[in-house]
Order: structure tokens, then C-alpha cells, then sequence
């Protein structure tokens, strides 16, 4: 299982950007799904998860900002961050995990400037 993320660039503080994280190699949903980010310097942390029951997790930063929704029938997720800071400046990595496995993307930077 392959997981590619993408949407990441350059962007305005106060504007938007959605990311796509595609999974291959598996047909089926996940358990969760989700992204983590890492910014310079700084421990990757959680930034919004979904499971497969729709429970919405949000890191307390993004609440009100980021949106984590799925497309089922892509079996795709993806993450739109709306009002952006320049805090919000790192690498997003997609996520999922199913059972003890954890499968992560690549990657995409996300930079936003003040």
C-alpha cells in the first residue's frame, strides 16, 4: 500500500489550500485516515483524523480552520485549510492505519506567507 499526497505549495497567509492523499495498492477504506505535519524544527504531530465510523478528530490549532472529508468512492481523503498562518508552514504527511499497520505518505510542503 502506496499513499500519495499531494495539493501542497506556496500560499498568502489568510488563504486556502486542500490536500489530497490518494491511497494504491488497496481497494478497501481504512480504519483511520488522516494527516500529521512537521514543521521545521518541531515534532510531527497529529493535525486531523477520520475514521471510518466519521469520527472527527482535530489537533486543538486547526479547529475551525481545517476540514478533513473522504471521497468513498475514490477512497481518497483530504484536508482543506482555510484562514492560514504562517505557523501552519510544514510538510503534510497522509496517513492511515488499519489494525497494528500504519502507512504514510510522502509528504507535501506546505508554505505560507506572512
Amino acid at each position: 500500500v502506496q499513499l500519495q499526497a499531494s495539493g501542497g505549495g506556496l500560499v498568502q497567509a489568510g488563504g486556502s489550500v486542500r490536500l489530497t492523499c490518494a491511497p494504491s495498492g488497496r481497494r478497501g477504506s481504512f480504519k483511520i485516515m488522516g494527516w500529521h505535519r512537521q514543521a521545521p524544527g518541531k515534532q510531527r504531530e497529529l493535525v486531523a483524523s477520520l475514521t471510518a465510523g466519521r469520527e472527527l478528530t482535530y489537533a486543538d490549532s486547526v479547529k475551525g480552520r481545517f476540514t478533513i472529508s473522504r471521497d468513498v468512492r475514490k477512497n481518497t481523503w483530504y484536508l482543506q485549510m482555510n484562514s492560514l498562518r504562517s505557523e501552519d508552514t510544514a510538510i503534510y504527511y497522509c496517513y492511515a492505519a488499519e489494525g497494528t499497520i500504519n502507512y504514510w505518505g510522502q509528504g507535501t510542503l506546505v508554505t505560507v506567507s506572512s
